[in-house]
Formats: C-alpha cells, sequence, structure tokens
C-alpha cells in the first residue's frame, strides 16, 4: 500500500534538469579509528567542451556550492574545454557520535556510518543535498528515519499551494507519483513532522539552500541509501560552518559560509575556531600558523585545509595555553 505524503518540499526555484554524462563517483570511505577526522582526498580534473561545473559535480559526488566555491574563478556554465577543476572531496567528519545520519546544514551535505558487525570493515558515506532557503529553513536536532516509501505521492500543503498561486501556478491537491512529482522515486519520512529525506526531478539543485525545509538528494544517492538506511536510523541535524580535525600528517581547517540566519555570528567565528582548536589539541599539541588559519577562514570555500605552522613563525597551541614557539619546532 503506497503511503500518502503531505509535505514542504517543493523546489521553489525552476532549474533545468541535466543529463548525467559519466558515472558517479562512489561516495564510500573507510571509517577512520576515534583519533582521525579526515577522509578522501582532493584531486583535479580538465573540463571537457560540453562540461559545466554541474556536470563535473554531480559526477564526482558534489553539489553546486561544492564545485562553485572550491573553483571561485570558473565560470560555472561555460568552464572551458581543458580547464582544470578542483575536487573538493576531502571531507572532515563532523564533530559527535559517529552513528546513523548527520546532516551539516552550512556543508550542504550528508554523512551515513553504515552499522557494521565486528568481521566488517566500518565504512562512512558522504553525499551533498539540498536544504531548506532562509524562510523555510531546515530544523536542527535528533530525528530518526520513521517511514520509507518508494514512488511517493506529494500532497502539498496550502501554505506551498498558495505560495505558487501568487507567481500564478496552480498546484493540484495530490501530485501522483511519475517525472512531475518534486519527491522523485524515493523518500524517507522524518519523526520531525513535514520533514523528508527525499529525492528530486530537478537533479540541478542539488547542493543549494532551495528547498521548503526538506533534505533533498541526487536521485542516483538515495537510491543506494534507500535500501541501506534501517527504519529507526537515527537523524542529527546540526549547523556547524567550521571542522577542525586531525589527518594522518596534520590538523585541518575546514570552512563554510555560515548560514545567512547566522549573520549575527560573524563576529565571533574566529572564536569559534580557536576554541575548535583548543578542543582538538586536548590530548595532542601543534604549532599552528594564525596567517593560514585566517585565510582558510576568509575563503571558506568547503576545502580542508592543514593549519601546521611550516615556515611562518608559529604558535603552539596547547589544552591549556597558547604560546609563541620558535620556527625551528614547527616540524610535524
Amino acid at each position: 500500500m503506497k503511503l500518502e505524503i503531505e509535505l514542504r518540499c517543493l523546489f521553489p526555484l525552476s532549474v533545468a534538469a541535466f543529463l548525467l554524462s559519466e558515472a558517479t563517483v562512489a561516495a564510500s570511505h573507510v571509517l577512520p579509528p576515534p583519533d582521525i577526522d579526515v577522509i578522501g582526498s582532493t584531486s583535479t580534473v580538465k573540463a571537457r567542451e560540453e562540461d559545466t561545473l554541474l556536470d563535473i559535480a554531480r559526477a564526482h559526488g558534489l553539489g553546486y556550492e561544492d564545485i562553485v566555491r572550491a573553483n571561485p574563478d570558473v565560470d560555472p556554465w561555460l568552464p572551458g574545454e581543458g580547464t582544470e577543476v578542483l575536487l573538493p572531496t576531502r571531507f572532515i567528519l563532523p564533530p559527535g557520535p559517529r552513528e546513523g545520519i548527520v546532516l551539516n546544514l552550512p556543508e550542504l551535505r550528508l554523512y551515513y556510518y553504515r552499522p557494521t558487525n565486528p568481521r566488517e570493515v566500518p565504512v562512512v558515506e558522504t553525499y551533498p543535498v539540498s536544504i531548506g532557503r532562509m524562510d523555510w529553513a531546515t530544523p536542527l536536532g535528533i530525528a530518526k528515519v520513521v517511514n520509507k516509501v518508494r514512488n511517493p505521492a506529494w500532497y502539498p500543503p496550502e501554505s506551498i499551494r498558495q505560495e505558487h498561486a501568487e507567481d500564478g501556478e496552480i498546484l493540484p491537491k495530490v501530485v501522483p507519483p511519475g517525472p512531475d512529482n518534486p519527491l522523485g522515486g524515493f523518500a524517507m519520512r522524518l519523526s520531525i513532522p513535514g520533514y523528508l529525506i527525499h529525492s528530486t526531478n530537478k537533479p540541478a539543485g542539488v547542493g543549494m539552500r532551495v528547498t521548503h525545509g526538506c533534505i533533498r538528494m541526487y536521485p542516483e544517492n538515495i537510491e543506494e541509501l534507500f535500501d541501506v538506511v534501517p527504519v529507526g536510523t537515527k537523524v542529527r541535524i546540526i549547523n556547524e560552518p567550521y571542522k577542525v580535525g586531525w589527518g594522518v600528517d596534520s590538523l585541518y581547517l575546514e570552512a563554510h559560509p555560515p548560514l545567512d540566519e547566522d549573520a549575527e555570528r560573524a563576529g565571533r567565528d574566529m572564536t569559534v575556531i580557536t576554541e575548535l582548536l583548543v578542543k582538538a589539541t586536548s590530548e595532542r599539541n601543534v604549532a599552528v600558523d594564525w596567517e593560514r588559519i585566517g585565510v582558510i577562514f576568509e575563503e571558506a570555500n568547503g576545502v580542508p585545509d592543514s593549519m601546521a605552522a611550516v615556515d611562518a613563525t608559529p604558535v603552539s597551541v596547547r589544552n591549556d595555553e597558547i604560546a609563541v614557539v620558535e620556527p625551528e619546532q614547527s616540524a610535524m
């Protein structure tokens, strides 16, 4: 029996869909030990004449903002044949328990920690998502997956029907499964009433703030998740524009622009980074380059970068103090 769904999930922008020109890169990574936080690695590809940055992003498990922020000097629509495009496919795992689904809103990204038994290698899977725009913000908090539906019907709430009517578009009371259904072919209902993780019939919008609060994924990504995420899976929705974590070789900082509604916190963001840095070094010390940290913070391109001091006079961060040390002490 098909479950009828009434949700605030319609994509409010008209964005042309595009064809996926190559196989999507796998999103699975071996879960590192608890004292390591960085997964994946960055790389580059050369654009073909017919490519847009969105084509390249989707083919490599990235969303719109991912690829645009990492390539600020490249035309998103006409990168040009032979243009080198950075693939920001290195990630710092989000803070908190490594379990269930974690959605980091400023990052526009979902992480899923697959349950495993002792004989299996633990993995984490990560995918780009779309989230609610500022006036329909995706809620923070702890939820769980309470139901999963293939080929869902969509019952647009009156608020969304009214919004579309004001733009001259009349939405039906029921949108049946099919190519016109904005929920796509797969939907996972959350315990937060009215919210879903779902597919889409407009994949070009993945990686943007464009929904009415739901979490939207590329069709091929949610199809992968649908069969492996059990009903009852914990979903933790967080707001962490800055992540600090250890790789095997250094301490890294990953910075994203804060959500628009958090503009008032901008004045203390460097304080937040300092607090994260002190927490990360509670058991390990590191000499950091504050000038480099400032650059990562200002660029906010979502690409994790090392904070370790190399040539500059470093600052040694300890659990209980910050002190200037000699350059020759900065090697890691």
